[in-house]
């Protein structure tokens, strides 16, 4: 459906035109600057109190999103019980009483979180510290449109282009703060500026509101011969399925933003910073489709989408001939292309400015929708990243003919035929493939998914046809072995569990993501004996881990003490064969699935073997840590991964003191460093200089075989006095830590982007 424009004549200058566009340009982009700025600013700020895990960024997204929503519900209330100018004025009204929540802060009275599900008060924490703020700039992006609509403008009756600006603005807020503002400024700094920055907004705003009176009334005149239902706001209303549309249109592209990117952290390649490219991308797509564009480009986007979408899935369907840059190539394509076709279809079915406000309401709510699918439903119901291949098979409906299509009998029979031709080949299929089906070194699924892409693109003028193939292509990577089907996965909260078994059949491997988190050597039978008490991996006896354990053990020793030793991350429970008999050893660990797979699956049995009656305490360390008495460990080791990383919040400057007050007078704290992507050592040279209580050294592991049995690792060792750290100066690959010019990290600064080109430039450790 042709969309056509109505025409609108302006009764001033030009100049004075273009001064209108240019400030409601610029509200329009402020607004979303300060709103995307936001998010990561305050979430940095609770990271010390809520802990760093998985979930307080998830409840994080629910709050923003929701918020999103009552936001954009506020600004379409506003508009539809007030006149313009009367709901300008109550809108203003908000804007000061929003002026008494600033600076952003962390309350005084929500400083310590229940024990007990933390989630609401989280997003009461959330509510009662930003909720206002947050509200009163959500609601500007629909209310500057709503406003510009009643200036007389020349292209007042369309004035959706505003959202472009407002995407461009998120997208640079949202840029720049992990690489720019954090870094430089800190979020103490940021929420001052953020206030001023509010300010700003304010008399934007007030601007806005006196230019409604540049502009005489002006006359829009609709096209002739225009049908009712194409012409919302002059001819008539939305239809339901009209605004079913627009909530569908936003879901499949927002829950697939979560989606790829658990895939990629998880599947691709666990980089830190990773999170933000997709979500850049997201953004940039409304930027480039939510304006007018030449039927060709639209036509061209349609065809490009539909080849990156059955190219991904055919990626998806085979494991055989892995390769990450090719699999996150195929997976940004279609992720990229998903975003433009679906904003492009919201785009053409927007309606008259009348309705505009409702318009984003809904569409919000899609948005919504979908990001609470992908990152709180789909971890219950899925045992792996089911929903990613999902949301792409649901993007083929993403195209503007599919959201005025009408479906006949004959469409229904159709999808349904090739429904049941699917149901057949995955049931199938397998019985056939032990009959000797050739798959030709690929594999069956692949084979199966390569003959329902002939049928999705077939049935590119049958779109009902075309959604049923593309389902079908999504039951097949998710029931038989694919790329993101691999088996014998366990999923939580926190991430997708791999439990398998080495190439060889020697070990027992558990992965969290790409990230190794542990394996144990398997007795075969053609086999002598094994000590299945001998860790592996980073802690195999020789390694830093173990002796620096050792060490201290031998201390203890010559004290005539045993020992009390704390561990944070459980892994496989590797750690806990370096114990001994009446030592005391605590394990920290954050996801009750991880203590289920290391002490109760049978995969590992190094917790059963050394550790019979293991003492677990669940949480995020920082919380978990801080209730422990002073002075309580003689060594403390901090093994926690994610993204191939140690979380941020457990190498600040503040967690390090935090260390240092949980130790002995004479005790260790070990943190393990090894990572791929970013220079820890680096900011472990800089962070020091912020905790004069604690002395450094590092380990280094050159001698592992690079096994299962034996990998290498790299580890900082604390102590409280020179002279304790000495001792460790003996060990092979002790050395003082090297600077690489870095910033120190604190809970109000930590740059992770300088650390990362440390280690890809090689400057660093």
């Amino acid at each position: 459906m042709n969309r056509i424009e109505p025409t609108v004549t302006p009764t001033r200058d030009e100049a004075g035109g273009r001064s209108l566009l240019v400030l409601f340009t610029l509200t329009s982009f402020v607004s979303a600057f300060l709103l995307f700025l936001i998010q990561p600013m305050f979430t940095k700020m609770v990271l010390p109190i809520l802990g760093g895990s998985p979930s307080v960024w998830a409840v994080a997204l629910v709050f923003f999103q929701s918020a999103l929503l009552a936001g954009y519900a506020y600004a379409h209330l506003l508009t539809r019980l007030f006149p313009l100018r009367t709901g300008s004025f109550v809108h203003v009204g908000v804007l000061v009483v929003a002026v008494f929540f600033l600076p952003i802060a962390v309350p005084e009275s929500w400083q310590e979180p229940p024990l007990d599900w933390p989630y609401l008060w989280q997003l009461g924490l959330y509510a009662v510290a930003i909720g206002v703020p947050f509200l009163t700039v959500a609601a500007n992006a629909p209310l500057l449109q709503a406003w510009f609509a009643g200036t007389g403008h020349a292209r007042s009756a369309d004035p959706y282009f505003l959202y472009a600006a407002s995407n461009f603005g998120s997208f640079l807020a949202l840029m720049g703060y992990p690489f720019l503002f954090e870094p430089v400024a800190g979020v103490s700094a940021l929420s001052v500026y953020w206030s001023i920055g509010f300010g700003l907004l304010g008399f934007l705003l007030l601007g806005c509101m006196a230019s409604a009176g540049w502009f005489k009334t002006t006359v829009i005149v609709p096209p002739v011969g225009i049908a009712n239902d194409d012409f919302g706001d002059v001819l008539g209303r939305p239809t339901w399925r009209q605004r079913f549309g627009w909530i569908a249109l936003a879901f499949v592209p927002a829950g697939l933003l979560t989606a790829f990117t658990t895939h990629l952290s998880t599947d691709i390649a666990s980089a830190p910073l990773l999170w933000v490219v997709p979500l850049a991308l997201y953004l940039l797509t409304f930027v480039v489709v939510f304006r007018r564009l030449p039927a060709t480009v639209v036509r061209g986007i349609a065809v490009l989408h539909l080849a990156a979408v059955v190219l991904a899935l055919l990626q998806l369907s085979q494991s055989e001939h892995d390769n990450w840059f090719v699999s996150s190539s195929f997976g940004f394509a279609a992720f990229v292309m998903t975003g433009l076709m679906a904003h492009r279809a919201l785009y053409e079915s927007r309606p008259a400015t009348r309705f505009l406000t409702e318009f984003y309401l809904l569409m919000s709510l899609g948005g919504a929708l979908g990001g609470l699918f992908a990152a709180l439903i789909a971890p219950t119901i899925f045992s792996e990243v089911f929903e990613y291949p999902l949301l792409l098979a649901l993007s083929v409906a993403c195209r503007p003919v599919f959201v005025g299509w009408r479906f006949s009998r004959n469409d229904l029979a159709l999808a349904l035929l090739i429904v049941t031709a699917g149901a057949a080949a995955i049931f199938w299929g397998p019985l056939l493939n032990q009959f000797g089906v050739p798959a030709w070194g690929w594999g069956l699924t692949p084979l199966i998914v390569a003959i329902f892409v002939v049928v999705v693109v077939a049935t590119w003028r049958m779109p009902l046809a075309q959604l049923a193939s593309a389902l079908v292509i999504w039951a097949a990577v998710s029931l038989l072995p694919s790329g993101v089907m691999s088996g014998n996965a366990q999923r939580s909260y926190f991430g997708v569990y791999r439990v398998s078994q080495s190439t060889d059949g020697g070990h027992n491997v558990l992965t969290h993501g790409t990230t190794l988190h542990g394996a144990q050597r398997l007795q075969k039978a053609d086999e002598p004996k094994i000590d299945v008490t001998v860790p592996g991996t980073y802690y195999y006896p020789e390694s830093p881990m173990a002796r620096v354990v050792a060490s201290v053990r031998t201390t203890l020793f010559q004290q005539v003490r045993r020992g009390r030793y704390g561990v944070v991350g459980l892994g496989a429970g590797s750690l806990a064969c370096l114990s001994k008999p009446g030592e005391r050893w605590r394990f920290f660990e954050i996801d009750p699935l991880m203590v289920k797979i290391a002490a109760y699956s049978g995969y590992f049995t190094y917790i059963g073997n050394c550790q019979p009656q293991p003492d677990f305490v669940l949480g995020d360390a920082r919380l978990t840590l801080s209730r422990e008495n002073a002075a309580y460990f003689d060594l403390l080791i901090i093994d926690a991964f994610t993204s191939d990383a140690v979380p941020v919040h457990l190498m600040t400057a503040e967690a390090l003191k935090l260390y240092a007050d949980k130790i002995a007078p004479d005790g260790v704290a070990l943190l393990h460093i090894s990572n791929r992507y970013l220079d820890l050592e680096g900011v472990i040279a800089a962070t020091m200089a912020r905790v004069p209580e604690l002395k450094a050294l590092i380990i280094e592991d050159f001698d592992a075989n690079g096994t299962y049995d034996q990998t290498n690792s790299t580890v900082a060792v604390f102590a409280k006095n020179q002279y304790r750290l000495d001792t460790f100066r003996t060990l092979p690959g002790a050395r003082d830590p090297k600077g690489a010019g870095l910033a120190p990290w604190t809970d109000d600064s930590s740059d992770v982007f300088m650390p990362l080109l440390s280690k890809l430039r090689g400057t660093g450790s």
